[in-house]
């Protein structure tokens, strides 16, 4: 394991991914987790991620300096390696000219971190300072035009500092390097393995389990069925799973759904129409983390109400992934800054009696869908585009009304119809329709109308912790537009977002 210190760089989940690729399972924990600490989690290596402080700054964050004593591997990436150099007698300074963007680098010495990387190639830089004239101490492995110490290395201690960063793909080599670190400095064996993990959950969820029963939400997203799959693998017809119509779902997914969760797994399966329930409880809303909390508690309730149903139900299942983990601010020693609310995260109220099984909480989306597959999931079930627990709740800014939802499921049926047919969906890994808060003028024959503004929401990703937004042909966009409007009626205009993540998130709410 490496563990991946978090000094509030836009790209420390992107350093944990890569990690990940070789086979060296990653978490993100606080900058200022303790020596302590860390000695008790054991990990072969340490990564200090960016950040946008600069460290001479009395409010900079900073480590526990005793961190750098315990004979383990660091790698500082940016902020991550001023914060070491400083700490070990080395000054950090504005630099005369701050490097952005891609920049030509040199390899000045031989050093294992360099390994199979050319003499030159081109880094990612993102940085106003630096660090200055390097002691005895430290060794420059690495320059730019511009900065001299872009690499360096410690000549006594295992400590290495990138001031560029190996973790975004406009660095050539970066994987490399990365890998030069994990497997070779640290002595990761890259033993970690999707196949091994699924194996491990299943015994562990045996054990625990035992002869209980074990619930499990449903939504049709890829999540909640991988779960489901890994538990029914383990238990069997102890599982029983609810699918809950909260009345946000899309078009046609509460029997897409139950056609599915009958044909593939002959499970157990509840399904509980609370769809007036939920839109009772949203009615004047508008606040996103306040429909975000109301959906999570009625969504208990309508669980509580149906395990009464269900004897001998002593455990909840839940697809919660790592990244709802971290940006909840949920992990005992992940950042504490909560991005948004996740209405699976946190834990159950306690009266409810349930224990929280939740197999994929340090997982990420693309490993997840390899657990799919490996579970022997349809493939057409794991690429699913991925749907938010909240629903349409959170695609439907502003106040939700039976009549606003209608009008967001038609227009986000077409968008992903017109995706199959262009052949465009896999391209794409996430696609939605956002109804917005606001209405246009607009002729339609020879009336004025006014009426609602929708936005096409679609981004290509690797890992969901960065995205692009994807850039469609013209006449596909043009005919998603021309669709939405002539048919959904409540629509009279239609653009296209974008944004990319950062600085935007996926989702508008």
């Amino acid at each position: 394991m490496i563990l991946v210190l978090d000094f509030g760089s836009q790209t420390t989940q992107l350093i944990a991914r890569r990690v990940r690729e070789q086979n060296v399972l990653a978490q993100i924990v606080r900058h200022d987790v303790s020596a302590e600490r860390i000695r008790e989690r054991n990990p072969r290596g340490l990564i200090l991620s960016g950040g946008p402080s600069s460290v001479y700054d009395d409010s900079a964050p900073g480590i526990d300096p005793d961190i750098l004593k315990l004979g383990i591997p660091v790698l500082g990436i940016c902020y991550g390696m001023q914060i070491c150099c400083q700490l070990l007698g080395e000054t950090i300074q504005a630099a005369d000219s701050g490097e952005f963007g891609r920049s030509p680098c040199q390899v000045e010495t031989d050093s294992p971190l360099f390994r199979s990387v050319p003499e030159t190639f081109t880094a990612w830089m993102s940085h106003g300072d630096q660090v200055g004239a390097l002691s005895s101490d430290f060794q420059a492995i690495a320059s730019t035009e511009t900065c001299p110490n872009a690499a360096v290395r410690h000549v006594r201690l295992p400590i290495y500092g990138l001031q560029f960063h190996p973790e975004v793909t406009h660095t050539d080599f970066g994987g490399q390097v990365l890998k030069n670190f994990v497997r070779d400095i640290c002595g990761c064996e890259g033993t970690w393995r999707i196949r091994s993990l699924i194996d491990r959950q299943i015994q562990e969820i045996r054990d625990r389990v035992g002869s209980d029963r074990v619930i499990c939400g449903l939504s049709g997203g890829v999540d909640s069925s991988v779960v489901a799959a890994l538990i029914s693998q383990a238990i069997g017809d102890q599982l029983s799973c609810i699918l809950v119509d909260n009345g946000l779902l899309r078009r046609g997914e509460r029997e897409q759904v139950a056609e599915e969760f009958t044909k593939h797994f002959s499970t157990d399966l509840h399904v509980v129409d609370a769809r007036r329930r939920f839109l009772d409880e949203l009615r004047g809303v508008t606040d996103p983390q306040e429909k975000r909390k109301i959906i999570g508690r009625v969504f208990i309730d309508c669980f509580r109400d149906e395990a009464e149903s269900i004897p001998n139900a002593r455990f909840l299942a839940q697809g919660t992934l790592y990244p709802d983990v971290i940006e909840s601010g949920a992990s005992q020693d992940g950042p504490a800054e909560t991005i948004k609310s996740h209405h699976n995260v946190g834990g159950l109220p306690e009266e409810l009696g349930f224990e929280l099984i939740e197999p994929l909480r340090d997982l990420f989306k693309d490993e997840v869908r390899q657990m799919g597959l490996e579970l022997g999931l349809p493939e057409k079930l794991v690429w699913r585009h991925p749907f938010p627990g909240p629903g349409l709740a959170v695609r439907c800014l502003g106040e939700i009304t039976e009549e606003r939802l209608e009008i967001i499921r038609e227009a986000d049926a077409i968008l992903v119809e017109e995706l199959h047919q262009a052949g465009l969906y896999r391209e794409v890994q996430q696609a939605f329709v956002v109804l917005l808060p606001v209405q246009s003028v607009g002729v339609m024959g020879d009336g004025r109308t006014y009426e609602n503004v929708a936005a096409v929401r679609a981004v290509q990703t690797d890992d969901f912790m960065t995205a692009d937004w994807f850039d469609f042909p013209h006449d596909v966009l043009r005919r998603i537009s021309t669709r939405i409007i002539n048919s959904v009626r409540g629509i009279n205009r239609v653009v296209y977002d974008v944004s990319s993540k950062p600085p935007a998130t996926i989702e508008w709410e």
